[in-house]
């Protein structure tokens, strides 16, 4: 298969863009087209075709029982797909909406049965990238897209990590450069009271809570389930190939126990790197020292960790320690995909 490239100037009238229509087009015809979010780049597919859907799980690799998040271009759609909206999911998205937020709600079930995985639920949003939305408006379509990438791999924040994964098993990619928030939507559910957070992500546990009060963390953010109820709950995620730790802790402490952990892997004949804020880079000695960010700028490190991950890929690290940070704010979504890159394999050297 042949994956067309369309380069967007983010900029120009897109709502009439060539290349918008192309792709639109395309996914009306059933095909997949990868594009731009705020958060990450997803892989489109017209949420009310099955066979469609399905192609999304073949070209991704993805286990059949995870649920995908339906994009639309504005609220006025909602009510062809969703019963109902609670009192918490109207003020959560007249607060975040169009942005990096999915509200898990109740479906009418007239979407593809692989969208819901089997639930009575599924996750909307409405994003805020300028192609995102000229994509949407221009195929009339609700579309379902998880993050463009093989199962597994890093979320692709660039259109040349979506090449490097899918080239040759989707018809396009909307190339509408880098991404900014860096990490996928906060999923939360809102048939339930109080709200409950199933997957951290651009906007805060703190933001949430100042909008509609208390807001429960769901235990299978730390705890895999048998169903999952929203992408990113179950299953190695967002993961380099190189074995990979996560050393928590602060300071002299932290950086020392990263150094002696990266000196016995390289002892053991192991290709080793480091992921690392700015602040300690010049501290450590590996093969690859890769910097994410700097931790004045929590944002910085969001934006930058799935290309970060990506790059021990490139060069083949086979050990990867990478530096942990305290759950808060947008680091809490740093943490819970770090700790998944790991497959659980956190040390915090004031305890272990």
């Amino acid at each position: 298969m042949e994956t067309k490239h369309w380069q967007i100037d983010v900029e120009a009238d897109l709502n009439h863009h060539p290349a918008i229509r192309e792709a639109a087009t395309l996914l009306r015809e059933g095909r997949l087209v990868a594009f731009p979010t705020e958060t990450v780049y997803g892989l489109g597919a017209s949420a009310t075709d099955p066979e469609a859907v399905a192609s999304i799980y073949k070209a991704k690799g993805r286990p059949s029982d995870n649920p995908l998040i339906v994009h639309l271009a504005d609220e006025q759609g909602l009510k062809d797909w969703v019963r109902e909206i609670p009192e918490s999911g109207c003020l959560l998205a007249r607060r975040f909406w169009p942005g990096p937020l999915t509200l898990i709600l109740p479906h009418r079930g007239n979407l593809a049965p692989q969208v819901t995985a089997g639930l009575p639920t599924v996750g909307v949003r409405i994003p805020s990238h300028p192609v995102a939305l000229a994509l949407l408006k221009n195929s009339g379509l609700p579309v379902a897209a998880p993050s463009a990438n093989r199962s597994g791999k890093p979320s692709p924040t660039e259109a040349g990590h979506v090449r490097t994964d899918l080239a040759g098993r989707i018809d396009g990619i909307l190339d509408g450069g880098a991404t900014g928030v860096g990490v996928e939507s906060t999923v939360v559910d809102v048939t339930v009271t109080p709200p409950v957070l199933l997957r951290p992500g651009g906007i805060t546990l703190e933001m949430l809570r100042e909008v509609v009060g208390e807001v429960r963390v769901d235990p299978g953010l730390q705890e895999e389930r048998k169903s999952p109820r929203s992408p990113g709950m179950k299953y190695r995620h967002y993961a380099p190939r190189g074995e990979m730790w996560v050393i928590t802790g602060e300071g002299e402490e932290q950086v020392n126990r990263i150094q002696q952990m990266v000196d016995e892997a390289v002892r053991s004949g192991k290709k080793t790197g480091i992921l690392c804020t700015e602040e300690h880079a010049s501290r450590y000695r590996a093969d690859w020292v890769v910097v994410c960010g700097t931790r004045s700028r929590p944002d910085t490190i969001a934006r930058e960790l799935y290309a970060a991950l990506r790059r021990f890929d490139e060069v083949g690290a086979q050990w990867i320690a990478a530096e942990g940070f305290p759950p808060r704010g947008v680091l809490y979504s740093v943490m819970n995909r770090l700790s998944k890159a790991a497959e659980g394999r956190v040390i915090d050297p004031d305890r272990d």
